[in-house]
């Protein structure tokens, strides 16, 4: 994506200080970026001990951080990153107001659908941009974050706003040391983000709460997750995208070198969290229904999902 770039940021607040927000927001801060942390359990942890990433492409301390308790401490800002996971979305009405000047932009680096559609209706449509993260990304402790493999950061606008935004966003995450690229289709890239999703993350709480390599380590197991991908790829076609065929191999063959990786629906599973299941599984299956497609193997994935969450709660 190219373009004339008419807008650009000085103030950053980062909503939800887990895996996704403290690594990106910290690469941010690092780069010496004004970027404020809204952080709820973890707000003394990182105001007495700071923020350490452990990165493959570097590690890194933050001995300071700005980081505040409530959205009105924080103060309306040029660019809001929404990080925390979408199941804290019910909370945005109350959390995004007190960040909002008139001209400040709305970034999602959410898993799934229908999270540019939340913040539309509070921010308005033309203050939306989606992102898609593609890497491997933990938090171990209060204050510690693990970057084990990828980082790229996909970038597109979810509707007409202010030309370039996109564009900028991504040149600001490539002078911090983040793979960024600016998207012209921003739904294309949310559906080939869903062809690692919805297996990968599904069949780890489905199988019980295991990692990846499990479920790349029989043919049988690798067959299933090869069929789900299928069914996201033809529902993204029923949809008008462009997706082929060998997206399937290409995500199989990235995921081999995660080894043993945690996903972040796994982890929620076994911690007892929330898992994201409206955006990653709900919300595809109802697009793809609406486009008159059937993904009966997604289904019954997200049939088995459901079992696993009765079972633990």
């Amino acid at each position: 994506m190219t373009g004339t770039v008419s807008w650009t940021f000085k103030s950053v607040a980062v909503v939800g200080s887990g895996a996704i927000g403290s690594y990106y927001g910290g690469r941010m801060a690092a780069n010496g970026e004004d970027v404020r942390f809204l952080a709820r359990s973890e707000y003394h942890y990182l105001s007495e001990h700071g923020l350490k990433v452990e990165s493959i492409h570097g590690d890194f301390i933050l001995p300071h951080v700005k980081v505040y308790q409530t959205p009105e401490a924080i103060g309306p800002v040029d660019l809001v990153i929404v990080a925390w996971k979408a199941t804290s979305n019910v909370h945005l009405a109350s959390v995004l107001p007190p960040l909002l000047h008139a001209g400040t932009q709305v970034l999602t680096l959410q898993n799934g659908l229908g999270n540019c559609e939340a913040l539309a209706t509070i921010t308005g449509p033309e203050r939306v941009l989606g992102g898609l993260c593609f890497v491997c990304i933990n938090r171990i402790s209060p204050g510690l974050v693990k970057h084990s493999g990828g980082a790229r950061v996909d970038i597109g606008e979810w509707s007409k706003g202010i030309p370039g935004r996109a564009v900028e966003v991504a040149a600001r995450f490539k002078a911090s040391g983040v793979p960024a690229t600016a998207v012209d289709n921003l739904e294309q890239a949310q559906w080939e983000k869903l062809i690692w999703n919805i297996p990968f993350n599904g069949l780890s709480v489905s199988e019980g709460g295991v990692t990846t390599d499990v479920l790349l380590a029989t043919e049988e197991a690798e067959n299933k997750v090869r069929v789900l991908m299928a069914e996201v790829i033809q529902a993204g076609r029923a949809l008008g995208l462009s997706l082929g065929d060998d997206l399937i191999a290409y995500n199989i063959n990235r995921t081999r070198p995660m080894k043993a990786y945690r996903t972040s629906s796994m982890i929620d599973f076994v911690e007892g969290r929330e898992v994201e299941v409206v955006p990653i599984w709900e919300e595809p299956l109802h697009r793809a229904k609406a486009a008159g497609v059937a993904m009966p193997h997604t289904e019954e994935l997200l049939r088995r999902i459901r079992e696993r969450l009765d079972e633990r709660n």
